[in-house]
């Protein structure tokens, strides 16, 4: 059974996400996703960038972009299954809160579901910082979305994601 999250816990609007990228070592993926309401449960919402499908020989048209999860309560933080459209492919997010920022970051890991291979990441390190309904800040984060290198992270996401120490 899905337990409601307190909107306290996790509020609702944009967020920022930062990750490495699974298919490149030296590239990381900079996002935004939308949580929503409905009947008290807490829903994601979000773009796969056009790059990362083209790369994939997949359509960019938003519809194949789409992805979509369910928020729910975990043990010392909230647990995200997301999932593109026909279940194309899923993810499981953990995030924890980082208590000390302002109450606007998460940090966790990202795990994704593909078979193992020697040259992809399954697992990487993921920061969330909430936007809330700040438009130039979501929309600069819009505009700024998709494979960015190092030093084109945020500073705080730069040190959250502790590039270059081993995932374990």
């Amino acid at each position: 059974m899905v337990i409601p999250i307190p909107e306290e816990d996790f509020p609702s609007g944009f967020y920022r996400f930062s990750r490495a990228a699974f298919t490149d070592p030296d590239s990381f993926i900079v996002g935004l996703v939308q949580i929503t309401r409905r009947d008290n449960f807490a829903f994601l919402r979000g773009f796969e960038p056009k790059a990362a499908m083209e790369m994939h020989g997949m359509s960019t048209d938003a519809q194949t972009r789409e992805f979509r999860g369910l928020v729910m309560p975990q043990a010392e933080g909230l647990a995200i299954l997301v999932s593109r459209r026909d279940s194309v492919t899923s993810s499981f997010n953990y995030l924890a809160r980082v208590p000390a920022l302002a109450k606007i970051y998460w940090v966790g890991y990202t795990l994704r579901t593909t078979p193992e291979s020697p040259t992809t990441r399954r697992a990487a390190r993921l920061v969330y910082e909430y936007l809330g309904h700040d438009t130039h800040q979501i929309l600069a984060t819009a505009r700024s979305a998709g494979y960015v290198t190092e030093d084109k992270l945020p500073t705080f996401h730069r040190k959250q994601l502790r590039i270059g120490e081993p995932f374990v």
